[in-house]
């Protein structure tokens, strides 16, 4: 799933494509604060989805911020993972196997993308531009 920049004016937008031209290290503090921010969110949708008493503590301390890197249509993007061995059986639900039988389907609870759609839909993501966009100014002087 991406993120939209639907709070962002026209100039703020022209803004943030200088700032990846000619301050790219400022770009990439600015996409990780935005992942620190999306990983946050995605704890809180576990915990909120899974039920605790079951030992996920793991699961739970996978969650983690990618690098920032450039896409193939050179859009500047960071990830927000989980490294838990099991968290794609959460994700995306997995068979149910007891004696060599498979009994059911476990669903997926599709974490991330709630996280994301939850993320997006606050507001927050426009706000740490917004608010980098306005540092990067006073400081750098774009």
């Amino acid at each position: 799933m991406s993120l939209k920049f639907e709070g962002l004016t026209e100039f703020q937008k022209d803004l943030l494509e200088v700032a990846q031209e000619k301050l790219p290290s400022e770009t990439n503090k600015m996409m990780r604060k935005a992942g620190n921010r999306l990983t946050t969110y995605a704890r809180r949708e576990a915990r909120s989805a899974i039920d605790h008493t079951s030992g996920t503590g793991n699961y739970y301390r996978g969650f983690k911020r990618g690098k920032v890197f450039k896409d193939r249509e050179g859009k500047t993007v960071v990830r927000a993972i989980n490294s838990a061995p099991h968290a794609h059986l959460l994700e995306y639900g997995f068979r149910l196997v007891r004696g060599g039988r498979e009994i059911g389907f476990v669903p997926g609870r599709l974490i991330m993308d709630a996280a994301a759609k939850k993320f997006d839909d606050s507001g927050e993501f426009e706000k740490i531009i917004s608010n980098e966009l306005d540092r990067m100014l006073r400081n750098h002087g774009l």
